[in-house]
């Protein structure tokens, strides 16, 4: 799928999500990657074979306590 120098990792591997945009859609909260990954804002992922990743958000991320 990748046209560009130098060519993007492969949707196996683990720097995947550092593909190039190909879509864009915040308002649906999803993003197509250039190796076909489409990445949803919630850190979800799917792969072109038909893989999910499952988000993979960081434990307590955007949690707010209070001092």
């Amino acid at each position: 799928m990748c046209q560009h120098q130098p060519p993007c990792p492969s949707a196996v591997s683990a720097d995947r999500e550092s593909a190039r945009l190909v879509a864009h859609h915040p308002e649906q909260g999803w993003s197509l990657l250039c190796n076909g990954v489409v990445l949803f804002e919630d850190t979800g992922e799917l792969l072109p074979d038909g893989r999910v990743i499952a988000p993979h958000r960081p434990v307590g991320a955007g949690l707010i306590t209070a001092a």
